[in-house]
Formats: C-alpha cells, sequence, structure tokens
C-alpha cells in the first residue's frame, strides 16, 4: 500500500507544487504511522538486517524474543546473537535474479529465556543497493514443542498400555500352568530318597522363586499401565503409614535401620484409598531400605499447610547421582540390578490421582528424601481479619 504511493508519488514529484508535495508527504507519514502500529502489535518479531548483520529495524515482539535493545539498531548483530548462524541466513552468493529463496530454521535460545524459536528469512526485493537486505520473522514455538512432548508421551503410554493387554494373555497364562506343574512336581519329589530329594527339591525352589518374581514384574507392570481409580475416603494417613511400618519391622531390624516418626499432636485427615496409599508407603520404604544396605536410619516428618497434609520419607543412605534424578519416574528406569524400573512411576501416578504432589530431594553419599502432599479432606480457608469502620462525621 504505502510502496505503491511512494511511486506513484517519486514519478510525479516534478509535478508538484510545494502545498500539494506537504500535503502528499503528510499522507506519506500517516501511512508509515499505520505499519508501524500494525508491526509493533502483531505476536511475531520482524527485523531487517544487512547482509553485513546490521540490524535495520526490529519491532517489539523481535526484541522481547531475542533481548536486544532497540539502541542496538545500526548496529551489528552477528555477535550479540551469535548462536543464530546468522552467517548462513544472510548469505546471498547462491542467489540467482533477484533473491527468490526462503531459508526457515528453528533454533533454541536461552536468553532472555529459555524458547524454541523458529526463524523465516526472506530477502527483500526491488534493492539496487550492493548492501542486500532481509526480513527476518520470528515466532515463538515453545509451547507448540512443549505440546508434541505431551503428545508424543501420551502416545507412548497407549502403546504401553496395547502391549499390557498382550503381554496379560501371553505371558499370564502359561506362568499359571507352569506354577501348577511345579507344585506337582514338588509333591512327586517328596516321595524320592532322601539323596536325591534335596538337590531336586532345591532346583524346584529357585524355579518357583523366579516364576514368582516374574510373576511380580507383570502384576506391577499391570497396575502401571491400568491404575485402578482410587476410592477416596476421608483417612488419618499416620495411621496407613503405622500399618505399612508394622510389615517391614522385621526387615527393618535385620538390616539394623533405626526408624523414627515425627507427628504433631493433631494431623488432619485426607481423601485417600488406603490400599493405594499403603502401596505408595511401601515402595518408598522399600526403596529406602535397599538405599541403606550397611544400616541407617530412616525418619518420617508429617507436617500440614492450609490446603495439604505433608509427609516426608528421609533416609541417610547412597542418595540418587544428580545426572539420574530428573529420570527416576520414568517407566522402566532403575539403577538396581533386580529392579523394574515401575514402583515410583506407580506412586507417582497414585498420588496424582489423590489430587497430590511428589517431590524428591538427594544428595549422592548424604541420602534423599521424598515429599508426598496430599490434599486435606477439609481445606481450611484463611479469613481476613475486617478493619472496623470509621464512623461517619456529622
Amino acid at each position: 500500500m504505502a510502496s505503491g504511493f511512494f511511486d506513484r508519488l517519486v514519478s510525479r514529484i516534478d509535478k508538484l507544487d510545494p502545498e500539494s508535495l506537504q500535503m502528499q508527504m503528510i499522507h506519506l507519514a500517516k501511512e508509515r504511522g499505520f505499519l508501524e502500529a500494525v508491526f509493533q502489535s502483531i505476536q511475531e518479531g520482524l527485523m531487517v538486517i544487512d547482509n553485513a548483520g546490521k540490524l535495520l529495524y526490529a519491532n517489539r515482539a523481535a526484541e522481547q524474543i531475542t533481548g536486544i535493545d532497540a539502541s542496538q539498531r545500526g548496529r551489528s548483530i552477528l555477535r550479540t546473537l551469535r548462536e543464530w548462524d546468522w552467517e548462513h541466513l544472510l548469505d546471498t552468493s547462491d542467489d540467482v535474479d533477484g533473491w527468490s529463496q526462503l531459508i526457515t530454521r528453528e533454533v533454541e535460545i536461552t536468553y532472555p529465556e529459555h524458547r524454541f524459536i523458529s526463524i523465516y528469512a526472506v530477502p527483500l526485493l526491488g534493492q539496487d543497493s550492493p548492501d542486500k537486505e532481509v526480513l527476518v520473522i520470528l515466532r515463538d514455538v515453545t509451547r507448540d514443542r512443549q505440546q508434541e512432548v505431551s503428545n508424543l508421551e501420551s502416545e507412548r503410554y497407549n502403546a504401553i498400555k496395547m502391549l499390557a493387554a498382550g503381554v496379560a494373555h501371553e505371558i499370564g497364562n502359561p506362568l499359571n500352568a507352569i506354577t501348577i506343574h511345579l507344585q506337582l512336581l514338588a509333591r512327586e519329589i517328596r516321595d524320592l530318597p532322601p539323596e536325591s530329594r534335596d538337590s531336586l527339591s532345591e532346583l524346584v525352589d529357585v524355579a518357583q522363586t523366579e516364576v514368582s518374581r516374574l510373576d511380580t514384574i507383570i502384576s506391577q507392570f499391570l497396575r502401571a499401565v491400568r491404575p485402578a481409580k482410587p476410592v477416596l475416603v476421608p483417612e488419618h494417613p499416620e495411621e496407613v503409614l503405622q500399618d505399612t511400618l508394622r510389615l517391614l519391622k522385621t526387615e527393618c531390624e535385620n538390616r539394623r535401620i533405626a526408624v523414627s516418626i515425627d507427628i504433631p499432636s493433631s494431623v488432619p485427615s485426607v481423601l485417600l484409598d488406603r490400599s493405594q496409599i499403603k502401596q505408595v508407603f511401601f515402595n518408598l520404604f522399600k526403596n529406602a531400605l535397599e538405599a541403606m544396605p550397611d544400616g541407617g536410619n530412616l525418619k518420617v516428618v508429617f507436617g500440614s499447610t492450609d490446603g495439604f497434609v505433608d509427609i516426608s520419607i528421609i533416609d541417610n543412605g547412597q542418595g540418587i547421582p544428580t545426572e539420574e534424578l530428573g529420570r527416576i519416574f520414568e517407566p522402566y528406569h532403575t539403577t538396581k540390578t533386580k529392579g523394574t524400573g515401575l514402583g515410583l512411576m506407580i506412586v507417582k501416578r497414585i498420588i496424582e490421582d489423590h489430587g497430590g504432589e511428589i517431590e524428591v530431594a538427594s544428595k549422592p553419599g548424604a541420602g534423599t528424601c521424598f515429599k508426598i502432599r496430599l490434599p486435606r479432606s477439609e481445606r481450611r480457608i484463611r479469613k481476613l481479619s475486617a478493619t472496623a469502620p470509621k464512623p461517619r462525621e456529622l
């Protein structure tokens, strides 16, 4: 619009009187102001750069995306944004018949904040100057990237669910048959002479143990991908925790683990599924015990806020390496030789199904703390003290 008007103005400029020329220049200024307002209001970043890397124009969105300042206009930005590979974006050596190419790419930036930026570099046509100019369009695609990751994760879980159905059918039935035949074999072995019976019994025991372990792996796998919906009722979480610790009392004593519990005088009730939360405690306690093979201290601390009951399970065991900490809730990720990599995934899913949160902090050689936050069954509402109204003056 402005370009066509400008071309017509230039072609007639020698025929215009001063007053008409002034009017046309005012009109041109309005056109420029209109375009500037449009450029400043759009969300995409717009920059014009010459092939030497000098910044000629940048709208407000481009300044926010790149972190450049308006004062940098007229100066080279090649060093300021060096990871963007401007040399390639501004290269015109292969252009034919007036810059007909379009260059696109995505870059990951960390300044002024972590983002993914889609870049379109389009040459500006009609330039007679040897210094060519490029229009660079910037679009923040960080949210699109996050959505892609979320969709991929969802597809991944759906694939696992489909695999689970096949696993249950193809492996479950043969395992049941093997278990039954091992039991029959154990009965037959009882009638053998002692010298043969003992060695064969030992072999059968090993086979039964491994079958039982495989059955446990399959059960955990199915619970992870097809979790039961929790039946939430008001419960006191400290009672569920005490029940779980009673199951592990003998193992704690054998491993020389000292257990201490810090419970306030009053712990608010929580809406929870007792069996599922007991499974959460059991998995976290087992992990803590295995992290302290030479004995240690296991501490449980209760606390509460206006909306949540907090339960921290702290051990002074081996800790989790920093590079592993971000992956502990991923399926099949484990550092144990006999681990399935599904325990913590199940724990996280149960807590989230309860509307809660789980946090982890760890230091190699010092220990690990898992903090569970479960919503209170009746959340307290903070009351703001009302200021007494001042008497009205008569």
